[in-house]
């Protein structure tokens, strides 16, 4: 059983790509938690808020699914978004992050490329020009950390056929 991450700047069909891979592969996903969190708040996100999201975020990824899926769980957004949500907003991140990012392991991850039209809502923050900034950070973070990924580009089954081909790749192995 594998873990993949699907990461990407705000509008980048992450959450499309996420479900679209689970039903693929008969697997488990997890949606973005950090979206249905804000979108329930009647205020202001806080930095308190964004740990609780980041500690339940820890607890989604370190979960044990083996036997709940032969091959895959998918994850909508990991932790790295959350660090540079931290890092953006709140000029400071906490340790806990920092060391789960570390010691949750994570097979692979796919960078979804901001190549698809911007869609506002009342969660995003990051349109026009920051979206290509925030997907260089992500790419410039995984590759910090050493992490396995690769960018997933296209528009419609082209970013599906380009998630399948990678995940069934030796690469991500």
């Amino acid at each position: 059983m594998k873990k993949v991450v699907i990461t990407g700047p705000e509008s980048s069909g992450k959450s499309t790509l996420t479900k679209e891979l689970a039903g693929f592969y008969g697997a488990l996903f997890f949606p973005e938690y950090a979206r249905i969190y804000v979108e329930n708040l009647n205020r202001k996100y806080t930095y308190a808020d964004v740990e609780y999201i980041a500690e339940r975020q820890i607890k989604t990824l370190s979960g044990n699914y083996y036997g709940k899926t032969e091959n895959y769980v998918f994850f909508d957004t990991g932790l790295i978004i959350t660090k540079l949500w931290f890092e953006i907003v709140f000029k400071k991140v906490p340790d806990y992050l920092l060391e789960a990012i570390e010691n949750i392991k994570i097979d692979c991850y796919l960078l979804c490329s901001p190549d698809l039209p911007w869609i506002p809502d009342n969660v995003r923050e990051n349109g026009g020009e920051e979206r290509m900034i925030l997907f260089e950070k992500y790419k410039s973070e995984l590759e910090n950390y050493g992490f396995k990924y690769f960018i997933i580009k296209g528009k419609g089954s082209e970013r599906l056929s380009c998630a399948t081909r990678y995940l069934s790749s030796a690469y991500c192995l």
